[in-house]
């Protein structure tokens, strides 16, 4: 029962919608009912669809385990509004559907809803767009850049580092330009969505997030304004958390040590300070991802399977960047809360039919990630992402080293390349990354051998080096090694005298000593 995913790109939302229906009407069984002393064919009763759907959805590497009974119900209703099912007698619209052993059947129309189409204009809202100056000629050659690891894309500062590039100006090869605050905010802006392009694996970014969405002085305030704990810091305090909501969250997180004579202890005291907190994050205007991120963060969701758990992270660590830094700092917070809540063994029952973990998806899911226009996967999709980020906030909200780097680069190559010209678009392309080219196993094997010569190598050079090592005791290595590798010795050491050479400092040849002469004594005789 197990369905394929949907791969990351525009409309992901919709695209889940329809490979939800389809599976759910070639799989659903069909059998005949009785009701009410009257018999129907090709039809199931709700319970029976809540079973089987249910069951494709915890199998579905799009929603996953985390999905609950009560949501499958949810889901189905949906379907009824949106004539996907209909009941026994042709009704639909509304979403009047419960466990029990009502009929439904399949209606014979289609219930796929229609992509929308693209439009080339928005084109120019992609990260491809840049203009340039065409007067101005360059050529950019990546001499070498590292290949990011197998088992997932990972960017460290290495990748940027080893990055050496050749430009080539048409009379202009020694110029050096000043670099404006707007240049640093496109750099930016380019940088970072370079970066997701490539994580998502989508060939462009037109329909997921646009240009204008991306606000470098968010970036950059979130990286360079945080505490020792990397939550950010806000300097309009008027933004924050009210003093109330952050004192019951501090409460919970830490309970049962939080937990002083300041604060009351009597029998549902937790529950009253959780409901308070939700109650604050329910009546939020927008979701703390916004409505305008809505598409990018479905599209990560297609990244949440278990062999590309690192690519996720790495996804969700930008995309948490973008975020107005009040965002950042509230969903931060709230997702260290309820991470330790969930797995704080003394926290006391907060419902009466939930398991904590299953409460706080239950209850902050919509406040985390929803869409302006009421989409029928929201709450499937924004607990999948909860879940998610409780399990990893740690890492998510980390600063990615490598994209300082790759900023600073970026910065020094145009203030050392170009010049500005009006009409210039002063961004010049990332590299590409480059895949490890496959080799024979002859190749390999070559490779093989001379990379562990070339190490035992090393370590004989260390041995001789080595001035705190006495002179016996080197002697006595020497012949140990020269016995296990005669070969690499022999180019070491090719003559006995480059050997004697190595212990000049000593004389080998013990010095004899001097031997008094016994004089000769002349005859007395005359």
């Amino acid at each position: 029962m197990e369905t394929r995913g949907v791969a990351p790109g525009p409309y992901r939302a919709t695209k889940l919608w329809n490979e939800v229906t389809t599976s759910f009407r070639a799989g659903m069984p069909l059998r005949k009912h009785r009701q009410h002393f009257k018999k129907y064919g090709n039809c199931f009763t709700a319970g029976e669809a809540i079973d089987w759907l249910y069951e494709l959805l915890r199998n579905n590497s799009n929603f996953g385990p985390e999905v609950t009974r009560q949501q499958t119900i949810q889901l189905l209703r949906k379907f009824l509004k949106n004539h996907v099912i209909e009941d026994i007698k042709g009704r639909w619209g509304s979403e009047n559907l419960e466990d029990n052993n009502q009929l439904f059947r399949f209606p014979t129309t289609s219930p796929l809803k229609t992509l929308p189409r693209r439009h080339p204009e928005l084109r120019k809202n992609s990260i491809e767009y840049f203009p340039r100056d065409k007067d101005t000629i360059f050529k950019l050659r990546n001499l070498s850049r590292r290949t990011p690891k197998k088992q997932g894309l990972h960017f460290s500062q290495e990748n940027t580092e080893k990055e050496n590039r050749e430009i080539i100006y048409e009379d202009q090869e020694n110029s050096v330009r000043e670099i404006s605050q707007q240049d640093v905010e496109q750099v930016w802006r380019y940088i970072i969505m370079s970066y997701l392009q490539t994580i998502l694996g989508v060939p462009s970014l037109e329909e997921v997030i646009s240009s204008k969405q991306v606000i470098s002085q968010y970036i950059m305030y979130n990286l360079a304004n945080t505490n020792k704990h990397g939550i950010v810091i806000l300097h309009d305090k008027s933004e924050d958390l009210p003093h109330w909501v952050l004192s019951a969250m501090k409460c919970l997180a830490n309970w049962p040590r939080y937990n002083d004579m300041t604060h009351p202890t009597y029998a549902g005291f937790e529950r009253d300070v959780f409901r308070t907190i939700a109650d604050y994050f329910l009546d939020l205007p927008e979701p703390l991802l916004t409505f305008e991120y809505y598409e990018l963060f479905v599209n990560i969701l297609g990244l949440l399977q278990p062999h590309s758990e690192r690519v996720a992270i790495n996804a969700l660590q930008l995309c948490c960047l973008l975020l107005p830094p009040p965002n950042r700092r509230k969903l931060q917070l709230l997702m260290r809360m309820v991470s330790r809540m969930s797995q704080n063994v003394d926290m006391p029952k907060l419902h009466d039919a939930m398991g904590t973990r299953a409460l706080m998806i239950h209850t902050f899911s919509r406040c985390v990630l929803c869409c302006a226009e009421e989409v029928d996967l929201d709450e499937l999709l924004a607990a999948r992402l909860v879940s998610f980020l409780m399990d990893h906030q740690q890492e998510i909200f980390q600063a990615p080293a490598y994209l300082q780097t790759a900023v600073e680069q970026h910065l020094d190559y145009l203030k050392k390349g170009r010049i500005k010209h009006p009409g210039d678009g002063l961004i010049a392309p990332l590299p590409t990354y480059s895949y490890c080219k496959q080799i024979s196993t002859q190749e390999f094997n070559e490779q093989k051998v001379s990379t562990s010569q070339a190490a035992i190598a090393e370590l004989l050079e260390n041995i001789i080096k080595d001035k705190s090592l006495p002179l016996k005791e080197k002697r006595k290595k020497l012949k140990q090694f020269q016995k296990e590798y005669p070969v690499i010795f022999q180019k070491r050491f090719p003559t006995t005298e480059s050997e004697a050479a190595l212990f000049g400092d000593k004389p080998t040849i013990k010095q004899p000593m001097l031997l008094l002469r016994k004089p000769k004594f002349r005859s007395l005789r005359y």
